[in-house]
């Protein structure tokens, strides 16, 4: 009886912590942070930390290296247009039959998401340079 109590117990609280985690991953802000870039290459350290995210996850292989689309659409250009709140649906909820996957159980996508929206925002803005960044306070 004990084994099965601690066995529910787990369970539930399994649950609850996979709840808050995706209520946390529903949470969109209206704004996202800003991104901070000197000479294209040297960007924030949140912004850096989306195009980390933008790189770990591999999204280049649809979307292009530079962004310009390859089987899935170019964001240099969809990012003139695109709010943040449906960048947040697009990631967390995918486009399944575009070909998009849902990234709604990756923990990175879940911490950096707002990150890699400012990142591509400033892609997008010709203001952040195709290729390898490196933070601003880096004296190199």
């Amino acid at each position: 009886m004990k084994g099965r109590t601690l066995l529910l117990l787990a369970g539930i609280s399994a649950a609850a912590f996979a709840g808050l985690t995706a209520a946390q991953a529903d949470n969109a802000p209206a704004t996202p942070p800003a991104y901070k870039v000197v000479g294209g290459n040297k960007v924030d350290g949140n912004t850096l930390q989306g195009w980390k995210t933008w790189r770990a996850l591999d999204c280049e292989r649809c979307h292009g290296a530079q962004q310009q689309g390859l089987v899935g659409p170019s964001l240099v250009d969809a990012f003139k247009t695109l709010d943040p709140n449906e960048f947040h649906r697009t990631v967390f909820g995918g486009r399944v039959d575009k070909g998009m996957p849902d990234f709604s159980s990756s923990q990175m996508m879940q911490k950096n998401w707002q990150y890699l929206y400012a990142y591509l925002k400033g892609r997008s803005d010709g203001q952040i340079k195709p290729g390898d960044l490196k933070p601003i306070d880096d004296a190199k």
